[in-house]
C-alpha cells in the first residue's frame, strides 16, 4: 500500500512493515536525504524519527563547536574552515564512544567510576 499525500508541505508515504519489522525507505526519500548504510532511529512520543546520522549528529553539536572555536580566537574564513574540519570528525568520535560503551557493557573494558567522572560525590 503506497500513496503520496501532501501535509503541511511535507511529503508523506504509507509503507508496509514486514513480519520481521522491516521497512523499505522510499527511493525518493532516500535520495533526497542522501542516506548511507546507517540512519539514526529516534523514538519520540508516539513516533519514530529516521534521519541521517552524519548530518544530524553534526548539527546537534554545531553550537558547541562554534562556541569553542570562537573562544579559541577563530573568526572569518578561518572559523569556517576549522568548523568544517571539526564537524567531519563528529561521526567517527561518536562511533568510538558507542564502541567503548558496548565494550564496557560486554565486560571487555572497565568503565569509569562516579568519582572519576564527577569527582568526590557528597552524600
Amino acid at each position: 500500500m503506497i500513496s503520496y499525500l501532501e501535509n503541511n508541505q511535507r511529503k508523506r508515504k504509507i509503507i508496509s512493515v514486514s513480519k520481521k519489522r522491516q521497512i523499505t525507505i522510499p527511493q525518493k526519500f532516500f535520495e533526497a536525504l542522501d542516506l548511507g548504510n546507517e540512519v539514526e532511529c529516534v523514538l519520540q512520543e508516539d513516533s519514530i524519527l529516521i534521519r541521517p546520522i552524519s548530518v544530524n549528529m553534526a548539527d546537534e553539536y554545531s553550537d558547541f563547536i562554534l562556541s569553542e572555536l570562537v573562544e579559541q580566537g577563530y573568526g572569518g574564513q578561518e572559523l569556517i574552515i576549522k568548523f568544517k574540519e571539526k564537524r567531519k570528525k563528529i561521526k567517527s568520535a561518536l562511533e568510538n564512544l558507542l564502541k567503548e560503551a558496548d565494550d564496557i557493557a560486554a565486560g571487555k573494558k572497565k568503565g569509569a567510576t562516579m568519582e572519576e567522572v564527577f569527582g568526590q560525590v557528597d552524600e
